[in-house]
């Protein structure tokens, strides 16, 4: 089967006119913000109705245009934990929208799929096969099959056209970066959308998918606390692999028990850690969708389209760097900054000043119990990103090196869900058994 009549519409004139209606809303704001703030009213309101109002515009745009949208909204929504619930309740609506609304393949175009990806004779390989997608990502959609031996098992499926559609999508977004600074102050989108685009290449490519899945399989074969499905069939543009029943995450965040949201955090943080040294890479998408709580207690993973590579698992000089900062060494943890190319030689920086930045975001590890939650980190976030505080300052003096992007970005993910978790519990605990150096 080609590529002709694709799914997903690519970046068609009507995409287009609506991604292109966004800077004249913001502008026209900001023209606003400013009359109100001149007529005396407080900055911190005339703020927040800014990113109320740019919030609405921005995801009435992002629900048409489905594919980039919803990677990219998946992506932002771990991040949400830090934005004003006001602000965050219409982001986490427009998700769901997203993704219970994406269109469904037509029947004949999924029997297509199959058969140039697993031959002609594909329906001999099932027992059954539900024609009706079971949930639909950003890329394809899932079925729900019953494998030849009897195995129930998910079936996904790429959507023809989705490389074009989604790449068109990206490359519009990253052009309205600086809408996405009002609703998340303190992140620079452009990286993170130049991140997305070059790993989007590796996700349209089941093959890779599958083998990265295969070997978390293996690493977590028989583990108490973490389930992965092992995979039972793959190709270019689908994979099989035993289906996984339980809890997704997204439910115990709107209405988990509290023992399940501790439990669900702990997991989350065993799997974070523990992933690099015992598979050798690092499960990169970190949002809610991508996990299930199983019945045993186990914690399920279910996407694998983004990894890291870590073949000597976590950086060690990670655990070295936190546990300096812990003991209070400003000079030493400034030494080993300089030397991972965090503080760029020409900086000069004050050794006090940056442990003082950083100790706040290390509390979690402090004690054998925090409490992460929305205000935490909105607090941390508002710290970072207000530019008239030392905090923000020397925060932008900064260096992240290109080898800590990913894992910077999925560790600040995985802490936006356990705020989202309201998780509580032993985090120290984790980092001593599965961080290099972070105990001497």
């Amino acid at each position: 089967m080609s590529d002709e009549g694709p799914v997903m519409p690519r970046g068609s004139v009507s995409r287009t006119a609506r991604l292109a209606s966004l800077p004249l809303g913001a502008a026209g704001r900001a023209t606003l913000g400013l009359g109100k703030r001149l007529s005396g009213r407080p900055a911190d309101a005339v703020t927040a109705e800014l990113q109320q109002r740019t919030a609405e515009q921005l995801f009435a745009v992002l629900g048409q245009l489905k594919g980039g949208a919803m990677k990219l909204g998946q992506t932002l929504s771990v991040f949400e934990a830090a934005v004003p619930e006001e602000v965050a309740a219409p982001y986490r609506e427009a998700l769901v929208k997203l993704q219970e609304e994406a269109p469904p393949m037509p029947v004949r175009t999924v029997h297509a799929v199959l058969a140039q990806q697993l031959g002609g004779t594909w329906r001999q390989r099932f027992r059954e096969f539900d024609d009706q997608p079971a949930a639909a990502a950003s890329i394809g959609q899932v079925h729900r099959a019953t494998w030849r031996d009897g195995r129930d098992v998910a079936v996904k499926i790429q959507y023809p056209g989705a490389a074009t559609a989604l790449m068109a999508d990206l490359n519009q977004l990253a052009r309205f970066a600086r809408l996405f600074a009002a609703l998340f102050p303190g992140l620079d989108v452009k990286p993170l959308i130049a991140e997305l685009k070059a790993r989007v290449v590796e996700e349209l490519d089941y093959t890779l998918e599958a083998d990265a899945q295969r070997q978390f399989a293996a690493a977590y074969a028989g583990d108490e606390q973490v389930a992965v499905p092992r995979v039972v069939a793959s190709a270019p543009k689908v994979i099989v692999s035993e289906w996984l029943d339980g809890t997704p995450l997204s439910r115990i965040i709107t209405e988990g028990t509290r023992e399940q949201r501790d439990h669900a955090g702990h997991l989350l943080a065993v799997l974070h850690f523990s992933a690099p040294q015992r598979a050798g890479l690092l499960h990169a998408d970190p949002h809610p969708g991508n996990f299930r709580l199983l019945a045993d207690g186990r914690l399920g993973v279910i996407d694998f389209g983004a990894t890291a590579r870590l073949p000597d698992g976590h950086p060690e000089p990670i655990g070295r760097l936190l546990r300096w900062a812990l003991a209070g060494k400003a000079d030493e943890v400034l030494a080993d900054l300089r030397t991972e190319g965090f503080v760029r030689p020409s900086m000069e920086v004050d050794a006090q000043g940056v442990l003082e930045y950083l100790s706040p975001l290390l509390d979690p590890l402090r004690d054998r119990h925090f409490h992460f939650t929305r205000a935490w980190m909105q607090e941390q976030a508002a710290r970072i990103a207000d530019p008239r505080n030392d905090a923000s300052r020397l925060g932008r003096q900064l260096n992240l090196p290109p080898a800590y992007l990913l894992i910077h970005r999925v560790t600040i993910g995985s802490i936006g869900v356990l705020c989202q978790l309201d998780a509580a519990g032993d985090f120290r605990g984790v980092l001593e058994e599965w961080l290099p150096g972070f105990v001497e």
